[in-house]
């Protein structure tokens, strides 16, 4: 992983610094040669080159990190040796190339190596200094050591301070370089958390488009299909039979009636503010409790069907009840289109120990069996799973149709 490219607010910003260093490289040098920094100190002109030299490449320190540390380090080694009255400005630009160094480049042995390098030559520089100076002074005094012992102590702070100071640039380069790899990693992260977050919502929201398509289709189709059995009946029985005809109609206005009062607690629902899931209907209404009302609309609409609980009942979650009270009238309305006129559907609801069974089965004939699954059977499908339950649907050996539904429940 590598930080990225600088951005054209610090290019701008590294312009800055090189005018700085410039300009404060001169004022320093003037206020050096004032206080008489070196007995014999360069021409001025000299310190223009060398301004020059430890500014102009901190313009490409984000960009050319190595390159530019070693130019300015080698400026600045240049000043010294000739004798240029400044030892400030030089120290800030050279700390700013070495941090940058560690800071910007990508090849981390290099950034490794370049300082490690650098480092060096200021180290053999500083003693050859140092051993110069010390020649210099027992040159004026050979019969004593004491102009050694002042240079002793002179010695020891500059290897001190040299010491922190190369230190001092190579730590903060490094902290840096992980300071800028831990803020990508987080800006990646959160762009990560964003994109999940939105993939989130449309998988919301295309699950609540689903679970209101398999509300509309179990309610809907169930009433539509019991109307139409009905109205079927009404029209053939009009003229001969006129007190079933008006039997027969009295069922439709009464599904036409459920089915406006579940598309209207339907619409309630969707726009309640609270954001009650489409499912959490009233088991009291729609649930396990109303499998006898369902059953006998379902004989009303001339399918002979019969209901059996088998075990103890006890209470199952709202949502658990409205689902298989959905798979058993979808199951239902099915057999009603496919089982043919003389079938016949019974409803078994099982309460076993730890889980609940629902059995819908028809004496359907062979046409029936070959009818293929749709939306209804998917819908079946998808609330079984949503109650980590399984799902058989097929025909039976014994003859006719079966859905059998089986969820686990857990003992309170």
């Amino acid at each position: 992983m590598t930080r990225p490219a600088p951005t054209p607010r610090e290019l701008r910003f590294d312009v800055l610094l090189a005018v700085a260093i410039a300009v404060g490289t001169l004022l320093s040098s003037v206020l050096y040669r004032i206080a008489g920094f070196f007995e014999h100190p360069a021409p001025g002109w000299a310190t223009i080159p060398l301004a020059l030299g430890l500014a102009v490449p901190l313009i490409w320190r984000r960009r050319h990190p190595t390159l530019v540390a070693g130019i300015v380090g080698t400026a600045f080694v240049a000043g010294q040796a000739l004798m240029i009255p400044e030892a400030l400005i030089g120290n800030i630009a050279l700390f700013i190339a070495l941090y940058s160094v560690g800071a910007w480049d990508a090849n981390r042995l290099r950034a490794h190596v370049a300082r490690l390098v650098i480092t060096a030559g200021m180290i053999v520089w500083l003693f050859v200094a140092l051993y110069l100076g010390a020649l210099d002074g027992l040159d004026e005094d050979r019969g004593t050591g004491a102009p050694f012992s002042p240079f002793v102590a002179f010695a020891l702070i500059q290897v001190l301070t040299n010491a922190l100071y190369f230190w001092g640039a190579y730590y903060y380069g490094e902290r840096a370089w992980r300071a800028a790899l831990e803020r990508l990693a987080l800006d990646e992260r959160t762009a990560e958390l964003e994109l999940e977050r939105e993939r989130l919502a449309e998988q919301a929201v295309a699950l609540d488009r689903v679970r209101i398509a398999r509300e509309l289709h179990d309610s809907v189709a169930h009433h539509v299909s019991v109307m139409g059995v009905q109205a079927g009946a009404a029209r053939a029985t009009l003229s001969t039979d006129p007190a079933a005809a008006s039997e027969a109609l009295r069922h439709v206005e009464t599904e036409a009636r459920s089915a406006i009062d579940e598309l209207r607690g339907l619409l309630r629902t969707l726009r309640d503010a609270d954001g009650t899931p489409v499912d959490a209907a009233p088991a009291s209404t729609l649930g396990v409790g109303g499998l006898a009302r369902l059953v006998q609309s379902s004989q009303d609409a001339g399918l002979p069907t019969e209901l059996e609980i088998v075990g103890d009942p006890r209470p199952l979650p709202p949502a658990l009840g409205l689902n298989l009270y959905r798979i058993a009238q979808e199951a239902l309305t099915n057999a009603r289109k496919h089982a043919g006129p003389d079938a016949e559907a019974q409803v078994r609801l099982r309460y076993l120990a730890d889980a609940v069974e629902l059995e819908v089965a028809n004496s359907g004939s062979a046409r029936s069996l070959r009818a293929p699954g749709g939306l209804g059977q998917l819908g079946m499908r998808e609330r079984v799973a949503t109650s980590g339950g399984t799902l058989e649907v097929g025909p039976r050996s014994r003859g006719g149709y079966l859905v059998r539904a089986r969820i686990p429940v857990t003992s309170s």
